[in-house]
Formats: structure tokens, C-alpha cells, sequence
């Protein structure tokens, strides 16, 4: 077999090799979409609980404890942004780092920044943010809970002693049709007005619940519950995004590999034939040419 014919195989096997790694990966991110998704369904019920015990407890005049904070000039803005630790999942992390930015163009001074992936921490830093702590993807729905458990502890830490005045999260959340759109939201303070809904929210009986004991200690637990509701949805959505925006580039590869497999297997295709037309083209004339030479009315000597 040629050279040219023997590099065609090489490149048919390594094509395909490269194909089989690439529906392993579409595989594994359909799966995994389909275990975060879960989960942020699972958080509907705990959420709902945690509504009613607010809701309870501000109508015992919870609000008491939660006065207006008032806006510093100099105010300064804790930020989560979720990104990627691993790479071949398009422009992921560019849309989510860069919505971020443009939201605190103003305030990119003031920020304490916490950068969940590796690929997220580096693209804040293209933009001139050092980030206060980089964070390593949970690789499970089991993992997301330490996280989210380290972020929350430091951060209403920081706020307790003052040394943050509000903290935003910057993720991507899922869209129908296998998308994603950056999303923001403002966990601390807690806006004042949605507090006020949660105290018309309906008991789902006819015995409407008191609190007994600290009612303030019990709105505290409850606040730090809805905020570990809040980072933990972020987490799990930004992980369906990551893996969607993953899955929809494997589809892409597996589409080129197939393209290229099937030009490469055109052209194998063409290479043997033209060898075989030439080995046929030589045996017809090799057997001419013997004919010629044993045939006496050939007039070859």
C-alpha cells in the first residue's frame, strides 16, 4: 500500500478514536444536565418552606430586625461569578464574566470578588478584576453544598463586620431550547419590599403557625437558609449551563468529525481505486505485450 494510502488509514483511525471521545462527552453532559436540573427542582419544596417560616415570622414583627440599610459612597460590593473549570464549552464563561463587568462598571473598585472555575478567574483578570478567592466547579450535585456552605460563611462574615455591604451572584441559567442568558441577583441586603410578599404568601392550612421561642434568631436561621437556597439554585443552574453549552459543542465536533471522516473515506476510496486501475492498466499490458512477443504474425522477433 502507498504512503499516501497508508496516512489516509492513520487519519481515518485517529478521526474515529476522536469521535468516540466525543459521544463519551455528549453522553456524560446530557447525563449530568439532566442531575442538576433535578436538583433545582428538589430546591422548589425547601424554598417554599423556607418562604411560609419567613413570612411567619415577619408577621410577628420581624422587620424590626432588618432596617433599611442605608447606601455608603463608598460601598462595598461582594460578587460571586459561577464559571467553568474545564474547557470546550464555547463562550460560557466570556458571557457570564463579561455581563458581570458591565453590571459594576461603576463600582469595579469597590469589589470583593469570590471566582468559582479556574476559566472564569482568568477571564476576570483579562478584565482587570483580581479576584478575593478562586473556588474550585463542583464536579456533583453532592459537591455543590461545601461550596456553597464556604461562600455563604465568609461572605456573611464580611457583611456582619461591615467589611461588605451587598453580594450579588453572576451565573448562567438555562433557556428553553438548550440556551443559556447570564442572570444577577442581589442576596444581601434582602430587598425589603420582596420580604413584605412573603408576609402575604398564604398558609397552605387553616391553623396559621406562630413562632415560638427568639423570634429574631429564628428569622436569622431562616434569612441564612434562603440564602444557601439562593447560592446553591446559582451553583446547580450554572452546571446545567456549563454541561448544555458543553453537549451543544460536542454536537458540533461530532458533526465535523463525520464530515471528515466521510471526505477522508472518499478519498481512501479514490486512492484505492486509481491503485487498482493501475495495477489492472499494467497487467493488461504486460499481458499484451506477451501476447506480442509469442505470437509468430506479431512480427516481433
Amino acid at each position: 500500500m502507498s504512503a499516501s494510502a497508508a496516512s489516509l488509514r492513520r487519519k481515518i483511525a485517529s478521526s474515529g478514536d476522536l469521535q468516540s471521545v466525543v459521544r463519551t462527552m455528549k453522553a456524560l453532559a446530557a447525563s449530568s444536565i439532566s442531575q442538576y436540573e433535578a436538583s433545582v427542582l428538589a430546591l422548589g419544596d425547601y424554598y417554599r418552606t423556607v418562604e411560609l417560616g419567613l413570612g411567619a415570622c415577619l408577621r410577628q414583627g420581624g422587620f424590626g430586625a432588618l432596617r433599611e440599610q442605608q447606601p455608603r459612597d463608598a460601598a462595598v460590593v461582594g460578587v460571586v461569578v459561577f464559571g467553568s473549570d474545564q474547557g470546550l464549552v464555547g463562550q460560557f464563561n466570556e458571557v457570564v464574566v463579561d455581563f458581570a463587568v458591565q453590571s459594576l462598571t461603576t463600582r469595579l473598585d469597590s469589589v470583593r470578588l469570590w471566582a468559582v472555575g479556574e476559566r472564569a478567574q482568568a477571564r476576570l483578570l483579562d478584565a482587570g478584576l483580581s479576584t478575593t478567592q478562586a473556588l474550585p466547579v463542583p464536579n456533583s450535585v453532592q459537591a455543590i453544598a461545601p461550596l456553597v456552605l464556604r461562600v455563604l460563611m465568609q461572605s456573611e462574615a464580611l457583611h456582619g463586620r461591615g467589611r461588605i455591604d451587598e453580594l450579588h451572584v453572576f451565573y448562567n441559567r438555562p433557556t428553553p431550547g438548550a440556551g443559556y442568558a447570564p442572570i444577577a441577583q442581589r442576596l444581601l441586603p434582602l430587598d425589603h419590599d420582596w420580604l413584605r410578599g412573603r408576609t402575604n404568601v398564604p398558609w397552605p392550612t387553616n391553623m396559621i403557625a406562630e413562632v415560638i421561642g427568639d423570634n429574631q434568631a429564628t428569622l436569622r436561621a431562616l434569612t441564612h437558609e434562603f440564602l444557601f437556597i439562593s447560592l446553591f439554585r446559582a451553583c446547580a443552574e450554572s452546571l446545567a449551563s456549563e454541561n448544555a453549552s458543553r453537549l451543544a459543542a460536542m454536537q458540533r465536533a461530532d458533526k465535523n468529525i463525520d464530515e471528515r471522516l466521510e471526505h477522508l473515506q472518499e478519498a481512501f476510496h479514490r486512492l484505492r481505486q486509481s491503485s487498482i486501475d493501475e495495477e489492472l492498466f499494467d497487467l493488461v499490458s504486460g499481458f499484451e505485450a506477451l501476447s506480442a512477443r509469442t505470437d509468430p504474425n506479431s512480427g516481433v522477433a
